[in-house]
């Protein structure tokens, strides 16, 4: 009685505030809106999704690319296409997320929902990271096999905390737009910040010990498991998990099957899976000393950072301006600029930015920029609908299946991509027909606008599921970290 008294005392208290005006908005602006936040849906909620996202998915996602990026160039030497392949292989933890999320919603651990989860996904996280820094000559099935169980360490914690997005999003629907700007912008920060650093450790540690420094991250996650407050299931009827299983297959089918979900669904997956990912491709022709720019590793940690930093434009551009525009003008647009946008790698290969006197790392860090926020605007607005898809009681499982939806339609474009740079002849030493696998896959990118019929019209913080067969999946009302001042308080 007495915390809801203090969080309805806060709550007045932001509302008396008001929010900032002016100039005075560039710098109180962020700082009430995560008061607001913090206030709304609890602070905890958004220590939590700064952690997941910030540290673990961000920071650490950005110092895991960069580092097999180079272990498969340097350590494993392979060609770009395989690289391509492989690293689709290594995401197929995040395609099965619908797998994380039953087990979330219908299989406690000792009586929790979630605690467990997060501590386990830490600790595989933690020994995968471990097994791969520390062993020697590792044979290349064994490191992807273990660069798999890391990935499914970040799948297992990210959809624990999308069971929180969602469900806040259902409660809280005016706000559903704010949270995945949080979840973004904590992504941003995190993936800037670890872009930034991560090409000065692999100059320095090589790209094994940057997989060292990746427990770290991991260790974060089962510590934010082990601060979780949530109810105790007590009689948990583990004899009816089967039966559970089944119910929320069947509310995420009877969901599913509803033209409102779908449709957007077929979407997602066609515009990322006809977009072909050839970024092994590129990479490989950046750091070429004969025929690309032979960038260092510390200049190519500072072009990914100016990408993060593009992604973070975006994520702000969405928040203040545009999150309240019609889903299918939004896409459209994005749609169209990001074709164009990869025009810009078209005109790197073949030289054309050295003819108008802008040099090659100038001319890269805008395109990277520019491709980012795309993309980042792109799928914001997808994002936000996505979650307001969920059915109540098994929120956490359906936006995981959405989310896989969307996963494999990137491993189709890796793939895809992988092909494409194998038709052409592209390989480690030979970027001849690099120039036309840019263009082909620029074209593919324009095409999903022919598919936009598929999306709702109206903007997407309106839209509205209506879903009269639902799972009826127990979930504890609230879900928060038990906070540290109390603990100290409690010790004395």
């Amino acid at each position: 009685m007495v915390e809801e008294e203090n969080i309805e005392a806060c709550r007045k208290a932001v509302e008396e505030d008001g929010e900032p005006k002016g100039l005075w908005y560039c710098f109180w602006g962020p700082i009430h809106w995560f008061k607001m936040l913090a206030v709304e849906m609890h602070w905890s909620f958004v220590f939590g999704v700064v952690s997941v996202y910030g540290i673990n998915q961000g920071f650490g996602g950005a110092l895991s690319r960069i580092g097999t990026e180079y272990y498969m160039k340097d350590v494993q030497k392979v060609q770009p296409s395989e690289a391509q392949v492989y690293s689709g292989i290594t995401s197929i933890p995040w395609i099965i997320k619908p797998v994380w999320g039953l087990l979330t919603d219908v299989l406690p651990i000792m009586g929790y929902r979630r605690r467990p989860y997060f501590v386990l996904s830490g600790l595989l996280g933690v020994v995968s990271m471990l097994f791969i820094s520390l062993k020697s000559k590792m044979h290349l099935a064994f490191a992807l096999l273990t660069l798999t169980a890391g990935n499914t360490a970040v799948a297992v914690a990210d959809v624990t905390v999308d069971a929180c997005v969602a469900r806040n999003s259902i409660t809280h629907p005016s706000r559903a737009a704010d949270m995945q700007s949080l979840c973004a912008l904590s992504y941003s920060f995190g993936g800037l910040l670890g872009f930034s650093i991560s090409g000065v450790f692999i100059h320095l540690i090589g790209p094994k010990g940057v997989f060292g420094l990746l427990t770290l991250p991991a260790a974060l996650v089962s510590l934010v498991g082990m601060l979780l407050s949530e109810p105790q299931v007590s009689n948990f009827a583990y004899n009816e998990v089967n039966r559970k299983f089944l119910d929320a297959a069947k509310a995420m089918w009877t969901t599913l099957k509803g033209p409102d979900v779908w449709r957007p669904c077929l979407y997602m997956y066609l515009s990322l899976a006809v977009s072909l990912n050839i970024n092994e491709g590129m990479f490989y022709w950046y750091t070429d000393a004969k025929e690309g720019p032979s960038f260092s590793k510390e200049t190519v940690g500072y072009i990914f950072s100016m990408g993060a930093i593009g992604a973070l434009l975006g994520a702000i551009l969405y928040q203040n301006v545009l999150k309240d525009q019609p889903l299918r003008d939004m896409l459209f647009w994005t749609q169209l600029l990001f074709g164009l946008a990869g025009m810009l790698d078209l005109m790197l290969v073949q030289r054309t930015n050295l003819k108008f006197g802008i040099p090659d790392y100038l001319f890269v860090v805008i395109g990277e920029a520019v491709s980012q926020m795309i993309t980042r605007l792109k799928w914001m607005p997808l994002l936000v609908l996505s979650s307001k898809l969920c059915p109540s009681g098994i929120e956490g499982t359906f936006f995981a299946l959405l989310m896989s939806i969307d996963n494999f339609g990137g491993l189709s474009a890796s793939w895809g991509g992988g092909l494409l740079l194998h038709v052409l002849n592209v390989t480690r030493t030979k970027f001849d027909g690099l120039w036309l696998v840019i263009l082909i896959r620029n074209i593919l990118r324009v095409c999903p606008i022919c598919l936009l019929f598929l999306v709702p019209k109206g903007d997407p913080n309106s839209f509205i599921l209506s879903t009269d067969d639902k799972a009826e999946t127990p979930e504890p009302d609230n879900i928060e970290l038990v906070s540290l001042i109390h603990s100290v308080d409690s010790g004395r």
